[in-house]
């Protein structure tokens, strides 16, 4: 009877154990978004928690970024942030998700079915989702092109860009995406005011977290299409000396 009893204590002993195990596992099983919540702009402009950047594209088939404006995004990458591991851009499709257009939190969904790189260690990640429709809060004439709208989540309205770009007196396909892809991410790094401290008083604050520079590519014009006669040229906007003075404040270059 007392071996019987002893065998009992010992057996739930173990499944205890096991249950406390199996608790454990499930815990540190986290979703690759909630592994990048808690990011803040010094951890992607300095080098001392993260010494290396994924940068995760992910498109809809047919609404995938031209090749230079990718390349673009990295030089631009490469200019502002100390990664001394490297920056990476990988890209994968999706299918279409079936949507006329896309609300806030029809994208945040998608994110987090489908991203699939996910922060740990020394290694930081950051996520672009591009669409195939409108934004659906889009009014009037203006529309909009991206949001950042995470620590480190993106959406870029490619079918939008689309629309606006490419055509008879419309810029490139390449100088608009980049020129979105650029101001959104700089919105990532904390401009203007958004988590970078401002160095010098140059907050548009009648437009939120941009700058007053009109010439600046964190202008607010920069993520509707209210920026397209500017880029006729063909040339991508630049940061102003004010928005590189607050990054390089955080930790940036």
């Amino acid at each position: 009877m007392k071996n019987l009893f002893l065998n009992s204590k010992l057996l739930t002993l173990v499944f205890l154990l096991l249950l406390s195990a199996g608790l454990g596992c499930k815990k540190e099983s986290k979703s690759n978004v909630d592994a990048n919540r808690g990011i803040v702009p010094n951890n992607f402009l300095s080098n001392s928690n993260y010494d290396q950047l994924i940068v995760e594209i992910q498109y809809v088939a047919g609404f995938q970024p031209t090749a230079t404006a990718v390349d673009n995004l990295k030089a631009f990458l490469q200019q502002r942030l100390n990664k001394s591991a490297g920056i990476t851009i990988l890209q994968n499709q999706i299918s279409s998700p079936g949507k006329s257009a896309y609300s806030l939190d029809d994208i945040k969904g998608i994110e987090n079915t489908s991203r699939t790189q996910k922060t740990s260690g020394k290694l930081l990640t950051a996520y672009f989702l591009f669409l195939d429709a409108d934004y659906n809060a889009n009014s009037g004439g203006s529309k909009v092109l991206g949001i950042a709208y995470g620590a480190t989540s993106m959406v870029i309205f490619e079918k939008t860009i689309k629309e606006f770009s490419g055509n008879l007196g419309q810029p490139s396909n390449t100088t608009l995406e980049s020129t979105v892809l650029h101001h959104e991410f700089g919105h990532i790094l904390g401009l203007v005011n958004n988590g970078t401290v401002l160095q010098s008083a140059h907050q548009d604050s009648n437009n939120g977290k941009h700058c007053n520079n009109q010439n600046c590519l964190m202008y607010y014009t920069a993520e509707t299409s209210d920026i397209v006669a500017n880029l006729l040229g063909g040339i991508i906007p630049s940061l102003d000396p004010a928005c590189i003075d607050d990054l390089r404040g955080n930790g940036g270059k």
